[in-house]
């Protein structure tokens, strides 16, 4: 059976603040806006155009889930816990994260996967998003 990730969803308290932090954060854009009626729901995805999506969906009156300051809280909590995005240069991105409002949740580093570095940020509501510059698939 053939399979790949589709997108990765992300509920989220401000639709808006969050779609345009996404797009400056990472230079994706937005495409494919929906509604669902029924239950008060609107969402939009950004994409990068090489296979990148992320769907933002907000609900009215959707609660807080887990707000981990760094990856080792967030592994205290079962369930999805971030997002991991594959990248040439984790130090430029982490700079280029922090300038525009991202919060340090590890700086970069090299990671317990010789040859490999990493980061991670909180974005403005607080949800993890990790990236390195691992140069093949896990295996």
């Amino acid at each position: 059976m053939g399979m790949h990730f589709d997108h990765v969803g992300l509920n989220v308290a401000d639709l808006e603040a969050q779609a345009a932090w996404y797009e400056k954060a990472f230079g994706l854009h937005r495409t494919h806006p929906f509604t669902v009626p029924p239950i008060e729901m609107t969402g939009i995805f950004l994409i990068d155009g090489q296979g990148i999506a992320i769907e933002l969906v907000h609900r009215p009156n959707n609660q807080p889930g887990m707000d981990a300051p760094n990856p080792a809280v967030a592994a205290l909590t079962r369930g999805w816990g971030h997002i991991c995005l594959r990248v040439d240069d984790v130090d430029a991105l982490y700079h280029q994260l922090l300038t525009v409002g991202a919060e340090s949740a590890m700086a970069p580093q090299n990671s317990p996967e010789p040859g490999v570095r990493f980061a991670w940020v909180r974005d403005p509501e607080g949800n993890l998003i990790e990236f390195h510059d691992r140069k093949t698939p896990v295996v």
